[in-house]
């Protein structure tokens, strides 16, 4: 087990080396004879314990203290004071001191001292541990799912958090990006700082040039006043960029900037700004595409796209569901003063099979419909949207096996065995099959509206 840290300050040799004497069997004891001497040690062994003497020939440990207390993980300081009186040992307490020991020193009354200081920093090193993991469970919380997929994704939240690497997140709409953004931020060591969202989609490029960087007064049409930027609010903090493939040539050349330099310009001014800033970008588009179409820079894209997550579709993690389900249906239990209603037999089976095209969005929206008009003792497929009503199979006329596979002779397929209609009515029966008779998904399936399938099915049917 590795032995305590404790830092000696004291400017008469004689003292140094009987304390260091006395203790070193229990410490691992360093010693200084002046304010400089101790800062550095405090930065390079980081001591559990600091014993320092109030008078340092010229100089004072109360400078001592200050330096201790600047440290990120600060430790138990003791002062040593041959004056013994009121106001030294106010004062050393004001400035952080555990306690203090008047001069001459008694051995064992000054081991007891410390022995209590480094008991404190053991609690509170204990609670800070806990408070890390409750950080880190909620954190997480709202990212549920124990699926292999989505395990994946928890790996790589935990492992990216701590650091201030950029972030690029893919995946289809309602796959919960922001939330694995925020999560990031929540491990990141800095939650208290700002968490600040651009939806870059949403905005002309001018505007989202005025929202991200700021502008100063009378640099366009409008602007009536110097504007803060979101990377300047959230300076310490960090920026999530959502649908960042949607941005324009000019806003790219400027957030490249950003990344590369860490410094921001304002509409309107040639003044560089220095922002601390961790980016993390998101899209439902494919970036690198986007860079082989010319459409996204590719050294933008590099940027971003130091740490990847995919995020996994709903339908490729359906494990997840019932989970997910249960858990929107408490949320909106309670926001809507109900009672917990589950999902009865023939509900948890649709809501297993469907396809779920706007993904855990459109889950957590169909639950929320299920609790409000729910008023039985469970939520019944008939309480939940049309959608997911529809999940007769439906009837197609069926051709025997061996006239959906052609014959061949001599390698060549007979001529209108294989044509058009037989492909798509194959196609068709294989959607449906997927999706377990449910015709909005297998619309989706086939990449088709919901009508044009229904349409199709009456042709099959009348053929």
């Amino acid at each position: 087990m590795k032995m305590p840290v404790l830092l000696i300050v004291d400017d008469e040799k004689p003292t140094r080396d009987a304390l260091r004497m006395g203790f070193q069997d229990d410490y691992e004891v360093y010693t200084a004879a002046n304010l400089s001497q101790a800062s550095s040690l405090l930065r390079e062994e980081s001591p559990d314990l600091v014993l320092t003497d109030l008078r340092l020939g010229g100089e004072s440990g109360m400078d001592v203290l200050k330096a201790a207390a600047t440290l990120p993980h600060p430790p138990q300081s003791i002062m040593m004071t041959a004056y013994g009186s009121v106001d030294a040992a106010v004062a050393a307490m004001k400035q952080g001191a555990y306690d203090f020991v008047t001069k001459p020193l008694n051995l064992d009354a000054v081991e007891l001292v410390l022995k209590r200081a480094l008991h404190t920093r053991n609690l509170e090193t204990a609670n800070q541990e806990l408070t890390t993991r409750i950080q880190a469970d909620s954190g997480l919380q709202k990212l549920l799912g124990r699926s292999a997929a989505m395990e994946r994704v928890f790996s790589i939240i935990r492992q990216v958090a701590p650091s201030k690497t950029t972030v690029l997140i893919e995946g289809e709409s309602g796959t919960g990006k922001e939330l694995v953004a925020q999560a990031i931020h929540s491990l990141s060591g800095r939650p208290e700082n700002k968490f600040v969202a651009v939806n870059c989609a949403a905005l002309s490029p001018q505007l989202l040039e005025s929202e991200l960087f700021g502008h100063e007064k009378g640099s366009f049409t409008g602007a009536g006043q110097r504007r803060i930027g979101r990377f300047e609010q959230a300076d310490g903090g960090t920026i999530f960029l959502d649908e960042i493939g949607e941005i324009d040539a000019g806003t790219q050349v400027r957030l490249l900037r950003v990344l590369s330099e860490r410094t921001i310009e304002r509409v309107g001014s040639n003044a560089s700004i220095p922002v601390n800033v961790r980016v993390i970008a998101a899209t439902n588009k494919s970036l690198k595409k986007l860079v082989q179409e010319g459409k996204f820079r590719e050294d933008l894209y590099f940027r971003l796209n130091v740490v990847h997550i995919q995020m996994p579709p709903l339908r490729d993690r359906r494990e997840d569901i019932p989970l997910l389900a249960t858990a929107f249906l408490k949320e909106f239990a309670r926001e809507n003063n109900k009672e917990f209603k589950p999902l009865s037999r023939d509900a948890l089976e649709a809501v297993r099979n469907y396809s779920w095209p706007g993904n855990v969005r459109e889950l957590r929206t169909t639950m929320e419909h299920g609790v409000v008009m729910s008023n039985s003792a469970s939520i019944g497929l008939h309480h939940l949207p049309p959608q997911l009503q529809d999940t007769s199979p439906e009837t197609i006329p069926q051709k025997r096996p061996e006239d959906n596979v052609p014959n061949t002779q001599n390698g060549l397929v007979p001529a209108g065995v294989l044509n058009l209609s037989l492909l798509e009515r194959n196609a068709i029966q294989q959607a449906l099959a997927q999706s377990n008779g449910n015709k909005t998904a297998a619309a989706h399936l086939l990449g088709i509206s919901r009508r044009t399938l229904q349409r199709k099915l009456q042709d099959i049917l009348h053929s």
